[in-house]
């Protein structure tokens, strides 16, 4: 099955899973090591590291965002994502993450996709997850719920 794992560049356990669902035999996107390219950063494309904190979110100004947006980088870096989601036949959110990887899995739930999310032990509560096909703590449950999709359709 082919996968696209939605996370944080902040979650530790994000390059773990995406190895332990190639292990498994699937094909997993990974965002931080994208085929034939590196993972984006927002200082490739100017802005500043020294970030204000509102609401315990980075924030930088909105002009410079705006700016950010329209470099070349950012949108090969979009472009790759999103050919990725297409591509993928599921999404798995590994939690903790942030507003991108919450409108990946967004969008793939309205795509049709099979959905899942790989809670961490402790979670900001969120009943939009509600519209997902699997929540779940357990890796091993993760794998198992993938297999019987590839098994019995589901």
């Amino acid at each position: 099955m082919k996968i696209y794992v939605a996370s944080s560049w902040r979650n530790a356990r994000q390059p773990q899973v995406v190895d332990m669902l190639t292990r498994a035999g699937h094909e997993a996107y990974d965002f931080r090591n994208p085929p034939g390219a590196t993972g984006f950063a927002w200082h490739e494309v100017g802005l500043a590291t020294d970030r204000q904190t509102l609401g315990g979110h980075d924030t930088v100004p909105t002009l410079d965002f705006l700016d950010a947006m329209d470099h070349p980088r950012a949108h090969a870096a979009f472009g790759s994502d999103f050919a990725a989601m297409h591509w993928a036949d599921a999404c798995v959110l590994v939690t903790p993450c942030g507003r991108s990887a919450h409108l990946e899995l967004g969008w793939a739930v309205g795509a049709g996709k099979r959905t899942a999310v790989l809670l961490d032990h402790h979670v900001t509560p969120e009943l939009m997850y509600g519209m997902v096909d699997h929540l779940t703590v357990s890796e091993p449950e993760l794998l198992a719920w993938l297999a019987d999709i590839e098994a019995f359709g589901g």
